[in-house]
């Protein structure tokens, strides 16, 4: 692999590696159990995105390309496991560009009795550490424009993050 692949695709295959890796055992760290569900439905569902299509022969049936792994994951926490994650991937049918790809990674999670102040704990806590862990500090270069790698942004992980109400937020925004 070393042969064909530029060092900067090492690098980010590198840093997706440790990503998953610190997000995977952080959660199974906070008890939340991983499950594996279906990439392939009779019918779409799990978010309001146009799905792939596929046929399986052997069942002479037509199949969607899972949006999104959320009613599983549901009916698990409905089943009785009160935390429970998947990191695979998605499919949504609906264009291509350089911020876009139809087939990508996610983690979703659910995480019964929590409410939105938990998740913002849990996510700032998250995402913070995986930074320092994965870099060695909260702050890390950001470049948006990849044809002007001159164009760098600094963002900054560093807990505590300012918690902003939603309507006064936007507000704020756009007047």
């Amino acid at each position: 692999l070393d042969l064909i692949v530029n060092k900067d695709i090492q690098t980010k295959f590198k840093i997706r590696s440790k990503c998953i890796n610190y997000l995977r055992n952080y959660l199974i760290q906070k008890e939340f159990v991983e499950v594996e569900t279906p990439m392939m439905n009779l019918i779409p569902g799990g978010a309001a995105a146009k799905p792939f299509e596929t046929f399986h022969h052997a069942l002479d049936t037509k199949l969607f390309m899972r949006i999104a792994p959320e009613l599983y994951l549901k009916m698990c926490v409905v089943g009785g496991l009160d935390r429970v994650f998947e990191i695979g991937k998605n499919f949504r049918n609906e264009g291509v560009d350089t911020t876009h790809n139809p087939e990508f990674s996610a983690c979703e999670l659910y995480w019964a009795y929590a409410d939105y102040h938990d998740l913002m704990k849990f996510t700032e806590d998250l995402l913070s550490n995986m930074v320092k862990d994965i870099t060695g500090d909260y702050k890390i270069k950001y470049h948006p424009d990849q044809d002007d790698p001159s164009k760098e942004v600094e963002i900054d992980f560093t807990p505590p993050w300012p918690r902003i109400p939603m309507i006064k937020g936007l507000e704020d925004k756009i007047g």
